[in-house]
């Protein structure tokens, strides 16, 4: 495998000008030095596996895919991951080891046009012998029509495909595509990782700093991977700015800070840090964690997370987790909401943190969350069963007639305020039981008033109509 590493260093070709057929082209030419006028982050791209950082159970020495990638027999794959985690520098990687043209698109840019662009061109290659491997960033961009776009080239060959996304790929793709591809999950790469990183970019004369005397301490290493939040670019941008404000050849901490502004933290308002982090939220409400809640209900709300959207979240919580355990709780975490709503942030922030921390201390239950699923689960499998006629509205002479509301006794008339016996499912239902009240909290005195009725129902003949 060659030593250096970027685009246009295997003959790759770029989405500079996505509307322009891509040129056949000679084989993969020889790899040439890095271009020294490029960000640090792209001339520190690892040029060979080894120096693939935090992802060992892909490329690790023992790892299906890195032996699929040394064997030549590279499949059509999606790299699914955070950014800044090396799913670019890996399909370069792959594209180098199978001696295959590298074409590059965006899915912000591109369309079905340039698909085809790139089919015509890899189809000549083809001829002559020289494969393609077509990979296209942000993949989960591209609508139906443009992903479909790609499955007969796939299908017969003509293009290894590689896409990369940020996104879920169960929601985010096709499953037509998905089933042409395998997907490999890509891991943030952690702080470990990134010192290591800093640490040779620092020391490299060839394509880092080296060279340039450059010193940062330890404490301020462990800072700058720790800010990063396991982009391995964003840290290695970060450095190249601060070098230049290196005093002496010292890269302050002062000058870190300058750099780094306020931390950017993972969250992405539809992508799957979003929906990650209410999950965990939810989570920790639900097994009764006021510290977890905390924690995620904080860093949600301090990473731009609309605070209307968290308060909605936090009343489903109190209906579908707490429900009657604590009844009078959701009425609060609505207050909560409202109160955010008139005080804005950051004044309203204690609002909603009040209601996190009540809901995850407060007693459990979700019989109505339950009796719900199970009602619709039923209503789903017996269909329309008619309504009894006992229970049937019964307004007219004609109705009556016909036995509509007959044998119905009227509640409030009977002795304790229960006709007892008397039933309200229809017949072919009267067994089924949707409600199982919990011996939890508030709900507690609902399931021993339940127990005393039911234990007591016996069927009794019914009086007149109600």
């Amino acid at each position: 495998m060659s030593d250096l590493f970027d685009n246009d260093l295997f003959g790759g070709e770029s989405a500079a000008d996505p509307g322009q057929p891509a040129d056949p082209g000679p084989a993969p030419a020889a790899p040439a030095a890095p271009d020294p006028a490029a960000p640090l982050a792209e001339r520190m791209r690892p040029r060979r596996l080894e120096a693939v950082v935090g992802q060992d159970h892909l490329v690790g020495p023992d790892a299906a895919l890195r032996r699929a990638i040394e064997g030549g027999q590279t499949p059509s794959m999606i790299l699914w991951g955070p950014p800044g985690c090396g799913k670019t520098t890996l399909a370069r990687l792959v594209a180098e080891a199978g001696a295959q043209r590298l074409v590059t698109l965006s899915a912000v840019l591109a369309g079905v046009k340039d698909v085809r662009a790139v089919v015509d061109a890899a189809k000549t290659r083809r001829r002559n012998g020289v494969g393609t491997l077509l990979f296209i960033d942000e993949i989960h961009r591209f609508n139906k029509g443009q992903q479909d776009a790609l499955l007969p080239h796939i299908e017969d060959g003509t293009l290894t495909f590689v896409g990369a996304t940020t996104e879920n790929p169960s929601f985010a793709l096709n499953s037509a595509l998905l089933s042409r591809a395998r997907v490999y999950r890509m891991e943030a790469v952690d702080e470990a990782a990134i010192e290591a990183l800093i640490t040779r970019a620092l020391e490299d004369p060839e394509h880092g700093l080296g060279g340039r005397g450059l010193r940062l301490g330890d404490d301020e290493r462990r800072r700058l991977a720790r800010a990063a939040d396991g982009d391995a670019r964003r840290a290695l941008n970060w450095l190249e700015t601060a070098s230049d404000l290196a005093s002496d050849g010292m890269i302050t901490d002062e000058a870190l800070r300058a750099v780094m502004g306020v931390q950017s933290l993972a969250f992405d308002r539809q992508g799957d840090a979003f929906y990650d982090q209410i999950s965990a939220l939810h989570k920790s409400v639900r097994g009764s964690d006021p510290d977890g809640a905390l924690y995620w209900l904080v860093r949600m709300l301090d990473a731009g997370c609309d605070p209307d959207y968290l308060g909605r979240r936090l009343l489903r919580m109190a209906y579908e987790d707490i429900g009657l355990g604590a009844t009078g709780l959701a009425q609060r975490v609505l207050v909560a909401w409202q109160t955010m709503e008139r005080l804005g942030r950051p004044e309203g922030d204690l609002a909603l943190v009040q209601a996190a921390v009540e809901l995850a201390a407060a007693p459990k239950s979700n019989s109505t969350y339950a009796a719900l699923g199970a009602v619709r689960k039923t209503i789903a499998e017996t269909g329309s069963p008619e309504v009894p006629l006992h229970l049937r509205n019964a307004p007219t002479e004609l109705m009556r007639a016909e036995g509509f509301g007959a044998g119905y006794r009227y509640d409030h008339d009977e002795p304790d305020g229960i006709a007892r016996g008397q039933t309200y499912l229809p017949e072919t239902l009267l067994e089924r039981r949707f409600y199982a009240p919990r011996h939890e909290g508030t709900e507690a005195t609902l399931a021993q008033r339940l127990e005393r009725l039911r234990g007591a129902s016996v069927p009794q003949e019914g009086g007149g109509d109600g």
